[in-house]
């Protein structure tokens, strides 16, 4: 009897692998799981998989449209820019700009953000009181408009976009694990752990973190959603990357004046932004109800 409970317990999964095959049957969220392996790996080897280089200029094929179009070039799958560039290398180089620093700017604030969210989250007093105005202050103040702001004082390139960006989203990050981290606190079984003698750390570790993970998802994919939005809306008004980078906001504002006349030069890299936020938002609702179904 006690060898066949030893077995069984064997056989149990852990609880991220029983999250991981809830994730798994799930069809949307796995299509977005391959859809954001495919963003990462374009970010990695966009210039190995892009067919021309980045800046090179085709002399008699400006504004060439798609390839499915009538008037289009099988050797330009997506068509070119107004200087003869093939798009479809541009976006894929362009990926690491854009989809590349907003997931870099996202884990550096989540991970500011969890740190100070929960030294935060279990203080009491008049500075928990002081810290909660300080976050609703700058939490008054839109991303973007803080994002300008900084950018505006720093000046314009891609390195000063990302610091603005990570800047707006601290407080957002922060204040979601203070309020998570303070509700949990206020529950009956950490008082009843607190009693027992167990120390903050220990009840951070095995009891607060734990159940507030599904919650730290969601900020997190949430956060990427903004940043890639912020980096591109910074780059379309030509206060993030500079030309000739291909990010995808500045390949946007570079080319509005040609929306009527060439509208596939705006309308792939707006896409492109449209897709990878859906993406990202796929997952992590993915991830969310996995994490919610694996615990109940």
């Amino acid at each position: 009897m006690l060898s066949d409970n030893l077995y069984r317990e064997k056989r149990m999964p852990s609880p991220l692998r029983h999250i991981w095959r809830i994730f798994y049957h799930d069809a949307l969220s796995m299509i977005g799981f391959y859809g954001f392996l495919a963003l990462l790996l374009v970010c990695l080897f966009g210039t190995v998989l892009a067919p021309y280089a980045l800046d090179q200029q085709f002399l008699g094929y400006q504004l060439l449209p798609p390839s499915w179009s009538r008037y289009g070039d099988v050797s330009f799958f997506l068509g070119t820019d107004d200087l003869g560039r093939d798009v479809l290398s541009r976006l894929l180089t362009g990926a690491a700009p854009t989809f590349g620093s907003a997931l870099v700017v996202t884990v550096a604030a989540s991970v500011f953000g969890v740190a100070l969210g929960v030294l935060a989250g279990i203080t009491r007093g008049l500075r928990s009181a002081a810290l909660n105005h300080v976050l609703d202050t700058l939490l008054s103040i839109p991303s973007l408009l803080l994002a300008i702001v900084v950018v505006a004082f720093l000046g314009p390139r891609l390195e000063h976009a990302m610091l603005a960006v990570w800047l707006a989203l601290l407080p957002r990050v922060v204040r979601t694990v203070y309020d998570a981290v303070h509700e949990e606190l206020d529950k009956e079984y950490v008082l009843a752990v607190r009693i027992d003698g167990a120390s903050m750390m220990h009840i951070l570790r095995y009891a607060v973190l734990p159940n507030i993970a599904s919650v730290l998802v969601s900020e997190f994919t949430r956060s990427l959603s903004m940043a890639i939005l912020d980096i591109a809306a910074l780059g379309f008004l030509d206060l993030g990357a500079q030309l000739p980078s291909p990010e995808w906001g500045a390949m946007m504002g570079d080319t509005l004046e040609l929306v009527y006349v060439a509208p596939w030069t705006v309308m792939l890299p707006g896409g492109a932004i449209m897709a990878s936020v859906l993406i990202v938002n796929i997952v992590g609702d993915g991830l969310r109800r996995a994490m919610i179904s694996g615990v109940e």
